[in-house]
């Protein structure tokens, strides 16, 4: 059985990041690192550092996104955990060989060489889980 390594993130999904920023920065305390715009997945991350794992703060960039119908729908709050794996590739065909309903079969590459991949909520009793490689 392919390891999991740790918990790389939790995404909490923002209408608004600096509003968002306001109560995790600047009252609890976390530092920001940098915040990112992943044109291709539409949205503008913060990326807030604790420990060995990080809080992303995520803001849709455009109104007919998933992730902004989502906000719409639910509004803000937890959206995902990422917990990272050694091997993607093999832990997603041992969940698929389990029947652990998929959102992705195959690993999304991106630009920076991660590959990222999602398990269906009705797989984990409702919530929605991404599996993470790094380069």
């Amino acid at each position: 059985m392919t390891k999991l390594k740790r918990l790389d993130h939790v995404a909490v999904l923002v209408p608004d990041l600096d509003q968002a920023l306001a109560f995790w920065q600047d009252r609890l305390g976390l530092s920001l690192d940098h915040v990112e715009t992943i044109s291709s997945m539409a949205v503008k991350i913060a990326f807030l550092p604790l420990g060995e794992s990080e809080i992303e703060l995520v803001q849709p960039t455009t109104e007919d996104s998933g992730l902004a119908k989502y906000l719409s729908k639910r509004g803000p709050g937890l959206h995902h955990i990422c917990i990272e794996t050694d091997d993607i590739s093999t832990k997603l065909a041992e969940l698929n060989e389990k029947g652990v309903r998929l959102i992705d079969q195959e690993p999304v590459l991106m630009d920076d060489g991660r590959q990222l991949a999602f398990i269906h909520p009705k797989s984990t009793g409702g919530v929605l889980v991404e599996l993470y490689q790094l380069p």
